[in-house]
């Protein structure tokens, strides 16, 4: 079995910790979505968690969730460690607007944590819940794949929408069980039809539940860092700096395109769940009281 890394993109989170809902807890014992991710990681196989935070929120993240997290990992033998997402982690030469406050997008958090990465490694959103089978999905995909391919769970569209509006996936469009595009969309039901608004090229269409969709969570290979780092520096020449996001999304679809590598688009019977909307948070708590319920954690996480 393979070392596995999970890369956790946090660099968004510590300045919700003050009261935005979505990062309200949402298990019985104060656990928020992210613990049980990792918890879900490490029963997996994942033996080393990297967060990428924001520097100037080591203090409160490491207080919040670090602290417990720590703790369970030495004990399961997974060694912890924090990458910063900061404006200033640029190539030499090069400068951000001093007016931009905003985090320069997921392909850059990824590669902030070039140094530390040396073996597979999946990311995840901090704040999605994915559910027990699809670290069990990615978990398989590393350990039995080696460097040319790229693994991507897909999960059916249906199981990741919420009713209280509309959502943003990534819509693969599939060829023979590889990624021949993804199409950052936002999403929505109406009259029982699922609907697409294409973020790239406005188009819009109608897809079936079971199209599969992007939340993010994808298998690399470590070597996939230096064509990251090529592609950020066309990204630093040509984007407008003060607006532009750098995203990993943009950078698979470059990658297909040059055919640096291909993408196989992993099935998964898990289930989405997240706080889109504050209005969702009352339905996560209640999935995952359905879950403990079910036996598929235990009442108290980290105990």
């Amino acid at each position: 079995m393979k070392d596995k890394t999970l890369l956790i993109l946090a660099a968004g989170m510590g300045s919700r910790f003050g009261g935005l809902k979505q990062l309200e807890p949402v298990g019985p014992n104060g656990e928020f979505i992210i613990d049980y991710s990792i918890y879900d990681a490490i029963r997996c196989g994942f033996n080393k968690i990297v967060f990428i935070i924001k520097e100037e929120h080591f203090d409160l993240f490491k207080d919040t969730i670090g602290s417990r997290i720590e703790k369970y990992a030495s004990e399961k033998n997974v060694k912890v460690e924090y990458v910063f997402q900061n404006l200033d982690n640029l190539p030499k030469g090069y400068s951000i607007p001093e007016e931009r406050v905003k985090p320069l997008g997921t392909a850059h958090a990824i590669l902030c944590a070039k140094d530390v990465i040396k073996e597979p490694f999946m990311i995840i959103n901090a704040d999605d819940f994915y559910g027990y089978n699809a670290f069990l999905t990615g978990k398989d995909f590393i350990d039995n794949n080696d460097s040319n391919t790229i693994g991507l769970v897909g999960y059916n569209v249906i199981n990741t929408l919420t009713e209280n509006g509309t959502v943003k996936r990534g819509v693969c469009h599939i060829k023979n069980g590889y990624l021949d595009e993804l199409d950052e969309s936002e999403i929505w039901v109406s009259d029982d039809k699922i609907k697409v608004k294409s973020l790239v090229t406005g188009k819009l269409y109608e897809i079936e539940k079971e199209k599969k969709v992007s939340m993010n969570m994808i298998c690399f290979y470590p070597e996939f860092f230096d064509y990251i780092e090529k592609q950020f520096l066309k990204f630093l020449n040509h984007a407008d700096l003060l607006k532009q996001e750098f995203l990993i999304p943009v950078v698979v679809s470059d990658g297909i395109k040059e055919k640096i590598c291909k993408v196989k688009v992993l099935d998964t019977t898990a289930k989405w769940v997240g706080v889109t909307y504050k209005e969702d948070k009352e339905m996560v708590e209640f999935y995952i009281n359905g879950l403990i319920e079910d036996k598929e954690y235990p009442n108290n996480l980290w105990n």
